[in-house]
């Protein structure tokens, strides 16, 4: 291609963006990336009926935080803007005057009870699908039946109306899609679809092929639900003369439920117990009331993480690897690597794709998430704890919260014990070498996780005590639990008062199993 690469992503202000919408703003970031072009942020409010106030705002914050950040918005600008649909308003209006001068569209004046009463006589008739089509369209009132007088009288009394395109009657639309192939249509089972309402606003198909050809548009990377109306746009870009400039459409995967079993919808991260959006918000339900959602961010998943786990849903390098920066999917993405078929939406993959990315972020980094949990506790600590905290507990972490989740026992001394432990592990052989662990820990002068294993095995070697008998009730008696993190690196952080400290409160505290 010898034009420069120029994609969209031209989300509704409608509510919240589900996260099928940020993986298809992401398909197109890195195709746009990979082709040194560039992404475009489009939004499309031309439907004044559903737009929902705060809903653009969310749009830029869940993109933003997912680090998708487009070349041309409303916020950067460029050099094809405006950016909003509602502010291009003026512009369509030519484009549809130009299909009706043409004879691709028409005027069409019939009131909601007559469209109503033309679908009960289809369906009367036994037509499964009742449209204003080629064939219904001559029964109807438009300036394809009314003479020419009439349609003048109508317009110039104000008399409300819409532009239909008006769709051949036998015409194959054909289309070579990215994904798909070829995609062949006939025009009969295409109706003549609203292209200018009656409030003066554009509908979508118009508006997105308009824009997408002044904003230069060479690709249209989008959801598998706009495949239907892919021939709609292909007769419109044949209509208005740009056939030779229309842009290849790749038409993507849906994310299906978990089970596999329909497509994931926005209302089944609450039936199921995980979110699909990308950040929390709260925007008016049907009903009226407001519906808080939350998202992958409020629940501890990391951006990069998120970013990599989503790449997957529907694409895959052909290769072994998993784990790719944001460079490598620009560097390996191809279309040509995109399914045809709908992607199991797989929560638990997401979370190990979390935990990969937590194993390998500079301690520093993680720390931030702990102390912010501390300070929300009231707890005070020194940014070097906090990262020695971190580095012991990063191999068993899931989410950012499970530093402070899991690790409470190294700010504060355990307030229960886990009960089975107690009742198998905490013995009198178990408390005797405890009691000389305390006593050796204070003597140290350099305790560390080297020391501190040495100075419990050479207990265990004097006491003849195997250490599978006493380990669980070593760490019970530090941590309250039983099991974590690498018990000697816990007591290297803790320190030698802190750990004898509470060896003391477990001795003082626990009964011992009697031995019959």
């Amino acid at each position: 291609m010898d034009r420069e690469v120029r994609v969209r992503f031209a989300p509704s202000p409608t509510g919240a963006l589900h996260i099928g919408g940020v993986r298809t703003a992401l398909y197109n970031y890195l195709f746009a990336k990979k082709l040194n072009g560039k992404m475009i942020l489009r939004i499309e409010d031309t439907d004044q009926n559903r737009f929902v106030p705060g809903a653009e705002e969310y749009i830029k914050e869940s993109l933003e935080w997912m680090g998708i950040i487009a070349d041309e918005s409303p916020y950067v600008g460029g050099e094809y803007g405006p950016y909003r649909q509602s502010e291009r308003k003026a512009m369509y209006a030519e484009y549809a005057q130009k299909l009706i001068d043409e004879g691709n569209a028409y005027y069409a004046f019939d009131t909601s009870e007559e469209l109503d009463a033309m679908r009960e006589r289809l369906k009367a008739a036994r037509v499964d699908t009742p449209q204003y089509n080629a064939i219904t369209r001559m029964q109807m009132k438009n300036s394809l039946t009314l003479s020419e007088e009439e349609v003048k009288e109508k317009l110039d009394a104000g008399e409300p109306y819409v532009i239909r395109l008006k769709v051949p009657r036998k015409e194959e639309v054909r289309l070579n899609d990215m994904v798909r192939g070829w995609v062949m249509v006939h025009s009969s089972a295409i109706d003549d679809k609203v292209l200018m309402k009656s409030d003066g606003m554009p509908t979508y198909h118009l508006a997105n092929v308009v824009d997408d050809h002044l904003m230069k548009i060479t690709h249209v990377i989008r959801g598998e639900e706009w495949l239907p109306s892919a021939p709609l746009h292909v007769l419109l870009y044949k209509f208005l003369g740009w056939e030779d400039t229309m842009p290849q459409f790749a038409h993507l995967p849906l994310l299906l439920k978990p089970d596999g079993n329909g497509k994931l919808s926005k209302r089944d991260g609450d039936k199921l117990g995980f979110p699909v959006f990308p950040i929390q918000g709260a925007f008016p339900g049907k009903d009226g009331e407001t519906e808080t959602f939350h998202g992958f961010r409020e629940d501890g998943y990391l951006p990069d993480a998120l970013l990599n786990f989503l790449a997957f849903l529907g694409w895959n390098p052909g290769t072994e690897q998993e784990i790719f920066s944001l460079q490598e999917l620009i560097d390996a993405f191809t279309v040509e690597r995109i399914g045809k078929s709908g992607t199991k939406f797989d929560i638990e993959k997401a979370k190990w794709y979390n935990q990969q990315y937590i194993k390998v972020k500079p301690a520093a980094e993680l720390s931030t998430y702990l102390i912010k949990d501390l300070e929300a506790n009231g707890i005070e600590v020194d940014r070097q704890k906090a990262e020695r905290v971190c580095e012991a507990m990063r191999e068993r972490v899931v989410f950012p919260s499970d530093f402070w989740k899991d690790g409470k026992f190294f700010f504060s001394m355990p307030d229960s014990y886990d009960e089975t432990v107690v009742r198998k592990k905490w013995t009198e052989d178990a408390v005797s070498v405890l009691e000389a662990y305390k006593e050796a820990v204070l003597r140290s002068d350099k305790l560390n996780s080297e020391t501190a294993k040495g100075i419990l095995n050479n207990i265990l070697d004097e006491k003849g005590v195997k250490i599978g008998q006493v380990m669980q009730a070593v760490r019970l008696a530090i941590t309250g639990k039983g099991g974590g993190p690498d018990l000697m690196e816990i007591i290297e952080i803790l320190g030698n008062e802190e750990v004898a400290d509470r060896i003391t409160r477990a001795i003082n505290t626990l009964p011992v199993k009697q031995v019959n």
